[in-house]
């Protein structure tokens, strides 16, 4: 069933959990986060990230998803994650994704504000939801770090945006980074209380691989309802393709990636057990 955020959140809400958001590049990540959701019975999020469109472009990946979503037997929302160009989003929009997110936390406020403000009115044109960020984690999406570090999302800041710009749902930053951690992050939850405090609207948690069940499920407990989570996936799914490269126990491609969709699948149903308290 294709839905929009709105109406995925409303099971967050309603089960005091956070929706899984997964990216899906490939069919095999698309094939293993479907499957899970219909196991849990539990509502998705699956998502495109611009920056994927040179592993599979949207217009090859998109409509699969969009298909796959409408056969689903649960509740599916087909998102962009992180986009950058306004454009992109309207094009995604009209291939029928039903949410979008835009990330302009790099540029300046009103340019962040002015850009999110045309794509919520586009999107909502379409009944479509969009999701955008203020502040920013100390590694963008696939894990490129940024000079300086993060910027932590500051709450009288966060309702400004939310106010000034008509979102659906808030990316926030407070001490996750996107990319494998080499060291454990320092979660700053009483930043999410505050914050949730202040706007009407679903907060989201980006860099969500990695962390110990008990940060995620204070995260949520805080007020976060939507978890981004695809590194560390996405890693199970290599790890056991090179296992199978190097034991020479395969020789033909599609049984090697089998087993990385089965190990990915496997991950990914792990963490979802954790967001849904399933």
């Amino acid at each position: 069933m294709l839905v929009n955020l709105k109406e995925v959140f409303k099971y967050a809400e309603e089960n005091k959990c956070a929706i899984g958001a997964f990216n899906t590049p490939t069919l095999e990540n698309l094939r293993a986060v479907l499957e899970n959701a219909e196991e849990l019975n539990v509502p998705v999020i699956i998502m495109h990230a611009e920056m994927h469109e040179n592993i599979t472009p949207i217009k090859i990946i998109g409509p699969v998803m969009i298909e796959l979503a409408k056969r689903a037997k649960v509740p599916v929302c087909v998102h962009v994650d992180h986009g950058e160009h306004v454009d992109y989003l309207k094009k995604a929009i009209d291939l029928g994704f039903t949410s979008v997110m835009y990330d302009g936390s790099l540029l300046p406020y009103e340019i962040n504000v002015n850009n999110t403000k045309e794509i919520v009115k586009y999107a909502h044109e379409h009944n479509a939801t969009v999701e955008a960020e203020i502040g920013a984690l100390a590694a963008r999406e696939g894990g490129e770090k940024i000079n300086g570090g993060a910027v932590y999302t500051e709450p009288n800041e966060a309702k400004m945006f939310v106010d000034d710009t008509g979102i659906d749902a808030l990316a926030c930053s407070f001490g996750t980074a996107h990319g494998v951690y080499k060291v454990k992050p320092k979660l700053d939850f009483e930043r999410i209380k505050i914050i949730r405090k202040l706007i009407n609207i679903p907060l989201v948690m980006h860099g969500g691989s990695g962390l110990p069940e008990e940060d995620y499920v204070h995260a949520i407990k805080c007020g976060v309802e939507k978890i981004n989570y695809c590194t560390y996936m996405m890693k199970a799914g290599y790890e056991a393709l090179k296992a199978d490269v190097e034991s020479n126990n395969y020789s033909v491609f599609h049984r090697v990636i089998n087993n990385a969709y089965l190990a990915m699948k496997a991950d990914s149903l792990k963490a979802m057990r954790v967001f849904y308290n399933k």
